[in-house]
């Protein structure tokens, strides 16, 4: 057996003298990159590009390009990356789809949070779940809900014109209320979005008041504002049509809590003899608005630190409305009521 294993033993050995000779005469028989080589081993590079010609080079005007490009006579090259989503959803069969809310090239893609307010901490560890609780109602297993009947009414009548007509609203109202539905932890009303708006009528003669009331407004709501034209004459109101008469900002996401925290707990308590929004200024669908006067709307801390730098007497009034996913203005009232803002009189509904 020990006879046998003899010759390998030997190679074993042998191999393991001879491998470090040849580990150090390997490096002098090879080429490493930094090495120079002979001229005819190196291929001719593809990289090198002849420069242009100098008449082209004086031809180039940059400036006239540029112009030529806005003009649309002389457009960018179409390009796999110049891709816009469609602007209308035409829906899930047709072949071109707009991409998620999430991705950056969708129109309605918002970057953030960037931040999280006190205020959105406070309604998701403590008022989502006293409001589960106060609105809550059970439903034993084995509950089947009523059926919901048809609420747009049908024309009656023999007469020809009332067949295939759409059907009428209900009585004594030209639209729908929206259905209450059964409350759980998914469905728990939640502020959505805030609309601060203005009314300058002074800005017809003079756009200074518009410029200011653009001003305060965007220092108020770190939103830029949106100015509107009046759509027709009114003579009662003094508008004229097509003159910029408004300016309104749209509040949305953490913007909208940074603004309620500071109006409630920095503006609201600075107003004398203020008695809270009017029990009845819901719209019926969980929205809630109310306004400020001139001398309040100056009572926020951005307006007020730089009091001198707006003109006397332009900086507006403004109306707030609160935009909630409640579906009928009783919850909404509970919402409000539990982030700090304080209602009087009898509550509509």
């Amino acid at each position: 057996m020990a006879l046998r294993e003899l010759p390998l033993r030997t190679a074993a050995l042998t191999a393991r003298d001879v491998r470090p000779v040849l580990n150090a005469v390997r490096p002098h028989s090879l080429r490493n990159a930094s090495s120079a080589a002979a001229p005819a081993e190196v291929e001719p590079s593809s990289f090198e590009v002849p420069p242009p010609p100098p008449e082209a080079a004086q031809k180039f005007d940059p400036i006239a390009r540029s112009k030529a490009r806005q003009l649309k006579k002389n457009p960018l090259p179409p390009s796999r990356y110049q891709y816009r989503p469609p602007k209308y959803y035409r829906g899930p069969l047709h072949p071109h789809q707009p991409p998620p809310v999430s991705d950056p090239a969708s129109r309605l893609f918002q970057p953030g949070p960037f931040s999280l307010p006190r205020l959105e901490q406070t309604y998701q560890s403590t008022i989502a779940a006293d409001l589960l609780t106060l609105t809550y109602q059970h439903r034993p297993p084995g509950y089947r809900a009523p059926v919901v009947e048809q609420r747009l009414r049908e024309w009656t009548g023999e007469s020809p014109y009332f067949k295939n007509r759409p059907l009428r609203p209900p009585r004594g109202g030209s639209a729908l209320r929206l259905l209450t539905p059964h409350r759980d932890f998914r469905n728990i009303p939640e502020i959505k979005k805030v609309v601060v708006h203005t009314m300058v009528p002074e800005a017809q003669e003079d756009s200074a008041h518009l410029h200011v009331a653009g001003m305060v407004v965007q220092a108020m709501t770190n939103v830029r504002v949106v100015a509107h034209r009046a759509r027709s004459h009114v003579v009662q109101w003094g508008l004229k049509k097509d003159k910029y008469v408004a300016v309104t900002a749209d509040v949305e996401r953490e913007d909208t809590f940074h603004f309620l925290s500071k109006l409630i707990d920095v503006v609201l308590p600075k107003i004398k003899e203020w008695k809270g929004v009017a029990g009845t200024s819901g719209d019926g669908s969980g929205n809630i608005s109310f306004g400020l006067t001139a001398d309040q709307v100056a009572m926020f801390p951005e307006i007020e630190v730089n009091y001198d730098s707006y003109p006397p007497k332009m900086i507006p009034g403004c109306h707030i409305t609160i935009h909630t996913s409640a579906t009928n203005d009783q919850d909404a009232y509970l919402l409000l009521q539990s982030i700090g803002i304080p209602f009087y009189g009898k509550l509509k509904g």
